[in-house]
């Protein structure tokens, strides 16, 4: 297998690998190989219940199946999305299987691998001629299986002999992937990054996030966004969530016409993140830019539940979370009622006072709004 292991390591795919059941001389390959570094970001084996229901993040209906097997390819490609420290082809690559062991089964013995890059996945369904092969002929011929499907899922041709007899069956599926627009909406992307007009699933989200409704893009945004990324020293992104508490999702055009105002070197961020403790789940240690309004909320009980003692705790909690998490709030003063009032104005909880800090005003004060703006159209 080496000289095929050598191939894929001279490429510049970057490899989460994930297998189940079987696979585990694959792995064995590809780190025997030099050059493994530049392939693997990371090999798991959730063999146990606990340690597959983390890795996916839930309970899969069966240990050895193809949609089960495809689970675990995404959360591959996930982590190594996560993972990357340049712009290399992040690819996830996953292995749930059954197969001979030291007891009699009554059922098949089959493998299913999955491959997951950016445009779509490939899955492998593979029946094996049952009582053929000892555990460890199995082994090898579903290991052979991952490496093929490594090699094609690197952009390379495979001539990796399988050794498959009458007695087996490998089906075949591939299934390109629904537009970014449509991951995100269905809730099968948590997020989607957008630069220069391409919209990226769950790409690497800029140190600052500028939440807002974007109804439209006004100076305030882009002024206080400047301003920020002077105090900060960071890329500034703006954030921009298609659910809302009170309000139906964002349907795609409406989506697409607010993407629309921002200019090609404006990054968007898309979520269905409607509150701060959510956006903070997705985006550890990043720093959120706020109005005075927002931060009023963000500290407000009343936000977090609906009794007033078990919501305070709830608030302190998702608070207490987020400043472990790494979250930070830079807040700009805004005018309210002919008063302009700045975070000296918030009423933070002690202990929570390093969570936050301000724009001054000299740096930043623009008093319009987004619903001036559509009240002032008639909108």
């Amino acid at each position: 297998m080496r000289p095929h292991i050598e191939k894929i390591h001279a490429t510049p795919h970057k490899a989460v690998v994930a297998v189940s059941g079987a696979g585990t001389q694959a792995v064995a390959w590809l780190l025997g190989v030099a050059g493994a570094s530049r392939t693997v970001l990371e090999a798991l084996v959730p063999y146990g219940r606990e340690s597959m229901n983390s890795f996916l993040g839930f309970e899969p209906e069966q240990s050895a199946s193809a949609q089960t097997a495809k689970d675990m390819a995404r959360a591959a490609y996930r982590k190594a999305k996560s993972q990357l420290e340049d712009d290399s082809p992040a690819v996830g690559l996953a292995c749930a299987a059954t197969i001979a062991t030291d007891r009699p089964k009554r059922g098949e013995h089959r493998a299913f691998v999955s491959a997951w890059d950016q445009d779509s996945s490939t899955t492998y369904s593979l029946i094996l001629h049952k009582g053929l092969r000892d555990r460890a002929g199995e082994e090898e011929l579903v290991s052979r299986l991952l490496v093929h499907a490594l090699m094609l899922l690197s952009s390379l041709d495979s001539d990796v002999e399988l050794g498959l007899t009458p007695g087996d069956s490998l089906e075949i599926d591939r299934t390109e992937h629904p537009s970014p627009l449509a991951q995100l909406l269905s809730g099968e992307a948590a997020w989607i990054v957008a630069r220069a007009g391409v919209l990226e699933v769950e790409g690497t989200a800029p140190g600052a996030l500028l939440p807002g409704s974007f109804s439209p893009v006004h100076q305030g945004h882009r002024g206080l966004a400047q301003a920020a990324r002077e105090v900060l020293g960071t890329e500034v992104g703006f954030e921009l969530s298609v659910t809302n508490v009170d309000k139906p999702a964002l349907e795609e055009a409406e989506i697409l016409k607010r993407l629309a105002q921002f200019t090609p070197e404006e990054t968007v961020v898309l979520t269905r993140a409607e509150t701060f403790f959510k956006k903070a789940r997705l985006f550890s240690g990043r720093t959120f830019v706020v109005g005075w309004d927002t931060a009023v909320r963000i500290v407000a009980p009343r936000y977090y539940g609906d009794g007033f003692e078990d919501n305070q705790v709830a608030m302190l909690a998702a608070l207490a979370e987020m400043w472990a998490g790494g979250t930070r709030f830079l807040v700009a003063g805004r005018e309210d009622q002919g008063t302009f009032k700045t975070l000296s104005d918030v009423l933070i909880p002690p202990a929570f006072e390093s969570l936050f800090s301000d724009v001054p005003e000299s740096l930043f004060r623009e008093d319009v709004s987004s619903t001036q703006l559509r009240a002032a159209e008639g909108n």
